[in-house]
Protein backbone atom coordinates (compact mmCIF):
# COMPACT_ATOMS: atom_id res chain seq x y z
CA UNK A 1 0.00 0.00 0.00
CA UNK A 2 1.58 3.20 -0.72
CA UNK A 3 1.80 6.14 1.45
CA UNK A 4 -0.97 8.29 0.22
CA UNK A 5 -3.33 5.31 0.48
CA UNK A 6 -1.92 4.78 3.75
CA UNK A 7 -3.14 8.32 4.79
CA UNK A 8 -6.19 8.40 3.04
CA UNK A 9 -7.15 5.62 5.22
CA UNK A 10 -5.93 6.79 8.20
CA UNK A 11 -7.92 9.84 7.91
CA UNK A 12 -11.17 8.04 6.90
CA UNK A 13 -10.83 5.93 9.98
CA UNK A 14 -10.37 9.19 12.11
CA UNK A 15 -13.27 10.82 10.63
CA UNK A 16 -15.33 7.64 10.59
CA UNK A 17 -14.74 6.12 14.20
CA UNK A 18 -16.61 9.40 15.38
CA UNK A 19 -19.93 7.81 15.41
CA UNK A 20 -21.70 10.53 17.10
CA UNK A 21 -20.44 12.99 14.50
CA UNK A 22 -21.22 10.57 11.81
CA UNK A 23 -24.98 9.98 13.15
CA UNK A 24 -25.26 13.86 12.87
CA UNK A 25 -23.49 14.55 9.85
CA UNK A 26 -25.90 11.97 8.42
CA UNK A 27 -28.93 12.75 10.11
CA UNK A 28 -29.02 16.34 9.90
CA UNK A 29 -29.20 16.85 6.07
CA UNK A 30 -31.90 14.34 6.34
CA UNK A 31 -34.04 16.51 9.10
CA UNK A 32 -33.19 19.62 7.56
CA UNK A 33 -34.89 18.96 3.82
CA UNK A 34 -37.78 16.87 5.46
CA UNK A 35 -38.59 20.08 8.17
CA UNK A 36 -38.23 22.30 5.70
CA UNK A 37 -40.13 20.13 2.85
CA UNK A 38 -42.92 19.69 5.00
CA UNK A 39 -42.81 21.41 8.15
CA UNK A 40 -41.84 24.72 7.04
CA UNK A 41 -44.06 25.99 4.40
CA UNK A 42 -45.13 29.43 2.47
CA UNK A 43 -48.04 28.24 1.28
CA UNK A 44 -51.40 29.59 3.66
CA UNK A 45 -53.85 26.96 4.02
CA UNK A 46 -57.46 27.39 5.97
CA UNK A 47 -57.78 30.77 6.12
CA UNK A 48 -60.82 31.50 8.29
CA UNK A 49 -62.66 34.03 6.42
CA UNK A 50 -66.76 35.27 7.50
CA UNK A 51 -69.16 36.90 5.54
CA UNK A 52 -71.45 39.96 6.14
CA UNK A 53 -74.55 40.21 4.01
CA UNK A 54 -76.80 42.72 4.12
CA UNK A 55 -79.09 41.14 1.82
CA UNK A 56 -79.07 37.30 0.42
CA UNK A 57 -79.88 37.27 -3.02
CA UNK A 58 -78.49 34.29 -5.53
CA UNK A 59 -75.17 35.87 -5.65
CA UNK A 60 -74.54 36.00 -2.76
CA UNK A 61 -75.58 32.31 -1.97
CA UNK A 62 -73.59 31.43 -4.93
CA UNK A 63 -70.70 33.69 -3.76
CA UNK A 64 -70.93 31.45 0.06
CA UNK A 65 -71.22 28.37 -1.15
CA UNK A 66 -67.84 28.69 -2.91
CA UNK A 67 -66.56 30.22 0.41
CA UNK A 68 -67.92 26.53 1.89
CA UNK A 69 -65.79 24.25 -0.66
CA UNK A 70 -62.92 26.06 -1.40
CA UNK A 71 -59.92 23.94 0.09
CA UNK A 72 -57.94 26.96 0.95
CA UNK A 73 -60.40 28.91 3.01
CA UNK A 74 -62.26 27.99 6.59
CA UNK A 75 -65.70 29.66 6.18
CA UNK A 76 -66.85 31.07 9.37
CA UNK A 77 -70.43 31.45 8.56
CA UNK A 78 -72.48 34.76 7.72
CA UNK A 79 -72.36 37.34 11.06
CA UNK A 80 -73.67 40.89 11.04
CA UNK A 81 -71.54 43.97 10.81
CA UNK A 82 -71.41 45.02 14.67
CA UNK A 83 -69.39 41.44 15.38
CA UNK A 84 -66.98 41.68 12.70
CA UNK A 85 -64.45 43.76 14.27
CA UNK A 86 -64.52 41.64 17.79
CA UNK A 87 -63.69 38.58 15.42
CA UNK A 88 -60.87 40.11 13.30
CA UNK A 89 -59.49 41.33 17.54
CA UNK A 90 -59.83 38.44 18.62
CA UNK A 91 -58.43 36.29 16.25
CA UNK A 92 -61.57 33.91 15.36
CA UNK A 93 -61.21 35.17 11.55
CA UNK A 94 -58.25 36.44 9.40
CA UNK A 95 -61.00 38.02 6.56
CA UNK A 96 -64.08 39.54 6.72
CA UNK A 97 -65.63 39.59 2.88
CA UNK A 98 -68.67 42.49 3.30
CA UNK A 99 -71.45 41.91 0.78
CA UNK A 100 -73.58 44.48 0.08
CA UNK A 101 -76.28 44.56 -2.73
CA UNK A 102 -77.46 47.88 -3.99
CA UNK A 103 -80.04 48.92 -6.82
CA UNK A 104 -79.36 45.04 -8.16
CA UNK A 105 -75.74 45.17 -7.82
CA UNK A 106 -73.78 43.56 -5.40
CA UNK A 107 -70.82 45.17 -4.04
CA UNK A 108 -68.09 43.71 -2.13
CA UNK A 109 -65.39 44.83 0.67
CA UNK A 110 -61.95 42.81 1.95
CA UNK A 111 -61.18 43.70 5.49
CA UNK A 112 -58.03 41.48 6.66
CA UNK A 113 -56.23 41.31 9.60
CA UNK A 114 -53.09 42.45 8.59
CA UNK A 115 -50.67 41.31 11.32
CA UNK A 116 -48.77 38.95 9.51
CA UNK A 117 -48.79 40.31 6.10
CA UNK A 118 -47.75 36.42 4.99
CA UNK A 119 -51.18 35.41 5.70
CA UNK A 120 -53.55 39.01 4.58
CA UNK A 121 -51.97 38.96 1.31
CA UNK A 122 -53.16 35.47 0.64
CA UNK A 123 -56.46 35.85 2.10
CA UNK A 124 -56.88 38.63 -0.38
CA UNK A 125 -56.11 36.67 -3.50
CA UNK A 126 -57.69 33.78 -2.50
CA UNK A 127 -60.94 35.79 -1.69
CA UNK A 128 -60.27 38.00 -4.87
CA UNK A 129 -60.14 34.79 -7.07
CA UNK A 130 -63.45 33.66 -5.67
CA UNK A 131 -65.35 36.41 -5.68
CA UNK A 132 -64.52 37.19 -9.52
CA UNK A 133 -65.38 34.05 -10.22
CA UNK A 134 -68.69 34.78 -11.02
CA UNK A 135 -70.84 33.26 -13.40
CA UNK A 136 -71.48 36.88 -14.77
CA UNK A 137 -67.74 37.50 -15.53
CA UNK A 138 -65.41 35.83 -18.54
CA UNK A 139 -63.51 33.19 -16.83
CA UNK A 140 -59.76 33.54 -16.62
CA UNK A 141 -57.46 30.79 -17.79
CA UNK A 142 -54.26 30.62 -16.18
CA UNK A 143 -51.24 28.19 -16.34
CA UNK A 144 -48.40 27.53 -13.71
CA UNK A 145 -45.24 26.45 -14.98
CA UNK A 146 -42.88 24.21 -13.07
CA UNK A 147 -44.83 23.93 -9.72
CA UNK A 148 -48.26 23.16 -11.07
CA UNK A 149 -49.19 22.42 -6.92
CA UNK A 150 -47.19 25.48 -5.65
CA UNK A 151 -45.72 23.31 -3.05
CA UNK A 152 -42.92 24.82 -1.04
CA UNK A 153 -39.81 22.09 -0.85
CA UNK A 154 -39.68 22.69 -4.72
CA UNK A 155 -38.05 26.29 -4.09
CA UNK A 156 -36.29 25.38 -0.36
CA UNK A 157 -34.22 21.96 -1.34
CA UNK A 158 -32.13 23.77 -3.73
CA UNK A 159 -31.19 26.36 -1.16
CA UNK A 160 -30.81 23.47 1.49
CA UNK A 161 -28.61 21.64 -0.28
CA UNK A 162 -26.40 24.65 -0.64
CA UNK A 163 -26.64 25.50 3.01
CA UNK A 164 -26.04 21.52 3.95
CA UNK A 165 -23.15 21.50 1.86
CA UNK A 166 -21.70 24.80 3.81
CA UNK A 167 -22.40 22.99 6.93
CA UNK A 168 -20.74 19.47 5.95
CA UNK A 169 -17.85 20.61 3.82
CA UNK A 170 -16.75 24.02 4.74
CA UNK A 171 -17.24 24.27 9.00
CA UNK A 172 -16.30 20.08 9.50
CA UNK A 173 -13.17 20.31 7.11
CA UNK A 174 -11.68 23.51 9.06
CA UNK A 175 -12.82 22.39 12.16
CA UNK A 176 -10.76 18.99 11.24
CA UNK A 177 -7.95 20.17 10.14
CA UNK A 178 -7.60 22.94 13.19
CA UNK A 179 -8.03 20.46 15.64
CA UNK A 180 -4.69 18.83 13.83
CA UNK A 181 -3.35 22.07 14.61
CA UNK A 182 -4.16 21.94 18.56
CA UNK A 183 -3.05 18.21 19.09
CA UNK A 184 0.18 19.05 16.94
CA UNK A 185 0.21 16.13 14.48
CA UNK A 186 -0.24 18.35 11.86
CA UNK A 187 3.06 19.44 12.91
CA UNK A 188 4.08 15.93 12.41
CA UNK A 189 2.60 15.62 9.25
CA UNK A 190 4.08 18.20 7.84
CA UNK A 191 7.76 17.41 8.79
CA UNK A 192 7.12 14.06 7.40
CA UNK A 193 8.55 12.98 3.38
CA UNK A 194 4.80 13.76 2.29
CA UNK A 195 4.59 17.20 0.50
CA UNK A 196 2.43 19.56 2.37
CA UNK A 197 -0.15 19.41 -0.99
CA UNK A 198 -0.56 16.26 -0.56
CA UNK A 199 -1.66 16.22 3.72
CA UNK A 200 -4.10 18.82 2.18
CA UNK A 201 -5.89 16.62 -0.10
CA UNK A 202 -5.53 13.18 1.96
CA UNK A 203 -7.54 15.36 4.50
CA UNK A 204 -10.03 16.55 2.58
CA UNK A 205 -10.98 13.19 0.41
CA UNK A 206 -13.05 11.99 3.78
CA UNK A 207 -14.71 14.46 3.53
CA UNK A 208 -15.68 14.83 0.10
CA UNK A 209 -16.79 10.79 -0.15
CA UNK A 210 -19.23 11.47 3.10
CA UNK A 211 -20.50 14.88 1.21
CA UNK A 212 -21.23 12.97 -2.19
CA UNK A 213 -22.60 10.10 0.27
CA UNK A 214 -25.12 12.54 1.47
CA UNK A 215 -26.26 14.25 -2.03
CA UNK A 216 -27.40 10.86 -2.92
CA UNK A 217 -29.37 10.59 0.40
CA UNK A 218 -30.84 14.11 -0.46
CA UNK A 219 -31.51 13.16 -3.90
CA UNK A 220 -33.16 10.28 -3.25
CA UNK A 221 -35.71 12.28 -0.57
CA UNK A 222 -35.71 15.11 -3.10
CA UNK A 223 -37.51 12.74 -5.52
CA UNK A 224 -38.93 10.30 -3.92
CA UNK A 225 -40.22 11.49 -0.19
CA UNK A 226 -41.00 14.96 -1.36
CA UNK A 227 -41.76 13.93 -5.10
CA UNK A 228 -39.73 16.90 -7.05
CA UNK A 229 -39.82 15.51 -11.11
CA UNK A 230 -37.22 13.40 -12.15
CA UNK A 231 -35.54 13.54 -15.23
CA UNK A 232 -32.44 13.46 -17.17
CA UNK A 233 -31.11 16.62 -16.11
CA UNK A 234 -29.77 14.52 -13.01
CA UNK A 235 -26.51 14.13 -14.28
CA UNK A 236 -26.36 17.84 -13.94
CA UNK A 237 -27.59 18.28 -11.12
CA UNK A 238 -24.72 15.99 -9.58
CA UNK A 239 -22.10 17.33 -11.32
CA UNK A 240 -22.92 21.07 -10.99
CA UNK A 241 -23.27 19.90 -6.65
CA UNK A 242 -19.59 18.19 -6.99
CA UNK A 243 -18.43 21.41 -8.08
CA UNK A 244 -20.04 22.87 -5.38
CA UNK A 245 -18.84 20.71 -2.63
CA UNK A 246 -15.00 21.00 -4.06
CA UNK A 247 -15.83 24.56 -3.65
CA UNK A 248 -17.13 24.36 0.15
CA UNK A 249 -14.16 22.16 0.59
CA UNK A 250 -12.03 24.82 -0.24
CA UNK A 251 -13.73 27.34 1.96
CA UNK A 252 -13.07 24.99 4.89
CA UNK A 253 -9.19 25.02 3.78
CA UNK A 254 -9.33 28.50 3.63
CA UNK A 255 -10.82 29.00 7.29
CA UNK A 256 -7.95 26.21 8.87
CA UNK A 257 -4.99 28.85 7.46
CA UNK A 258 -6.65 31.62 9.33
CA UNK A 259 -7.31 30.32 12.83
CA UNK A 260 -5.80 28.45 15.19
CA UNK A 261 -8.56 26.81 17.39
CA UNK A 262 -11.75 24.64 16.69
CA UNK A 263 -13.82 27.39 18.79
CA UNK A 264 -12.48 30.39 16.25
CA UNK A 265 -13.41 28.39 13.42
CA UNK A 266 -17.33 27.35 14.47
CA UNK A 267 -17.58 30.94 14.87
CA UNK A 268 -16.25 31.99 11.79
CA UNK A 269 -17.83 29.81 9.98
CA UNK A 270 -21.24 29.95 11.50
CA UNK A 271 -21.47 34.12 11.09
CA UNK A 272 -19.46 34.88 8.19
CA UNK A 273 -20.82 32.12 5.93
CA UNK A 274 -23.77 29.87 7.21
CA UNK A 275 -25.67 33.77 7.69
CA UNK A 276 -24.93 35.17 4.46
CA UNK A 277 -25.95 31.62 2.93
CA UNK A 278 -29.40 32.20 4.51
CA UNK A 279 -29.97 35.51 3.99
CA UNK A 280 -28.70 36.18 0.83
CA UNK A 281 -28.36 32.59 -1.24
CA UNK A 282 -32.08 33.87 -2.46
CA UNK A 283 -32.87 30.33 -0.48
CA UNK A 284 -35.61 32.18 1.94
CA UNK A 285 -35.34 35.79 0.53
CA UNK A 286 -36.21 36.47 -3.19
CA UNK A 287 -32.73 38.75 -4.04
CA UNK A 288 -34.25 40.89 -6.67
CA UNK A 289 -36.47 42.21 -3.54
CA UNK A 290 -32.72 43.35 -1.45
CA UNK A 291 -31.76 46.96 -2.28
CA UNK A 292 -29.08 47.06 -4.52
CA UNK A 293 -26.00 46.90 -2.15
CA UNK A 294 -27.36 43.51 -0.99
CA UNK A 295 -28.02 42.27 -4.78
CA UNK A 296 -24.40 43.02 -5.36
CA UNK A 297 -23.28 41.29 -2.21
CA UNK A 298 -24.66 38.58 -2.94
CA UNK A 299 -23.12 38.12 -5.79
CA UNK A 300 -19.86 36.91 -3.57
CA UNK A 301 -21.78 34.49 -2.32
CA UNK A 302 -21.23 30.84 -4.02
CA UNK A 303 -25.18 29.48 -2.43
CA UNK A 304 -26.70 31.95 -4.20
CA UNK A 305 -25.18 31.15 -8.03
CA UNK A 306 -25.76 26.96 -6.80
CA UNK A 307 -29.29 27.44 -5.80
CA UNK A 308 -30.25 29.50 -8.89
CA UNK A 309 -28.69 26.85 -10.94
CA UNK A 310 -30.57 24.00 -8.84
CA UNK A 311 -33.81 25.20 -9.52
CA UNK A 312 -33.02 25.79 -13.30
CA UNK A 313 -32.07 21.97 -13.38
CA UNK A 314 -34.14 20.30 -10.58
CA UNK A 315 -36.89 22.07 -11.20
CA UNK A 316 -37.43 23.81 -14.33
CA UNK A 317 -35.37 20.48 -15.95
CA UNK A 318 -33.51 23.10 -17.97
CA UNK A 319 -30.35 21.96 -19.72
CA UNK A 320 -26.57 22.18 -19.15
CA UNK A 321 -26.15 25.03 -21.59
CA UNK A 322 -29.28 27.65 -19.29
CA UNK A 323 -26.59 27.13 -16.41
CA UNK A 324 -23.15 27.85 -18.13
CA UNK A 325 -22.85 31.02 -16.51
CA UNK A 326 -23.70 29.76 -12.64
CA UNK A 327 -21.10 27.13 -13.45
CA UNK A 328 -18.24 29.65 -14.29
CA UNK A 329 -18.70 31.45 -11.53
CA UNK A 330 -18.67 28.24 -9.32
CA UNK A 331 -15.29 27.24 -11.40
CA UNK A 332 -13.70 30.44 -10.67
CA UNK A 333 -15.00 30.80 -7.01
CA UNK A 334 -13.19 26.95 -6.74
CA UNK A 335 -9.85 28.12 -8.57
CA UNK A 336 -9.47 31.33 -6.49
CA UNK A 337 -9.93 29.63 -2.72
CA UNK A 338 -7.97 26.50 -4.16
CA UNK A 339 -5.03 28.77 -5.05
CA UNK A 340 -5.34 31.26 -2.16
CA UNK A 341 -5.88 28.28 0.43
CA UNK A 342 -2.98 26.12 -0.27
CA UNK A 343 -0.13 29.74 -0.80
CA UNK A 344 -1.56 30.44 2.52
CA UNK A 345 -1.23 27.30 3.90
CA UNK A 346 1.99 27.13 2.59
CA UNK A 347 2.86 30.74 4.07
CA UNK A 348 1.71 29.03 7.87
CA UNK A 349 3.23 26.36 7.22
Amino acid sequence: MSILQSLIKKEALHVFRDRRTMVITLLMPVLLLLLFGFAISTEVNNVNVVAVVDRHTDETREIIERFSVNPYITFKGVTDNSNADNLLRTGTTDAVVVLKTSNGRLSTQIIVDASNTTVAQASTAYIRGIISGSDMMSPVLTQTLYNPQLKSAYNFVPGIMGMIFILICAIMTSVSIVSEKENGTMDLLLVSPVRPGTVILVKLIPYFILSCTILAVMLIISYTVLELPLSSSIINVILLSIIYIILSLSIGLLVSTVVDTQLTALIVSAVVFMLPVIMLSGMIFPIDNMPVVLQWLSCIIPARWYTAAMRKLMIQQLEINYVLQEISILLSMTGLLLLFALKKFNTRK
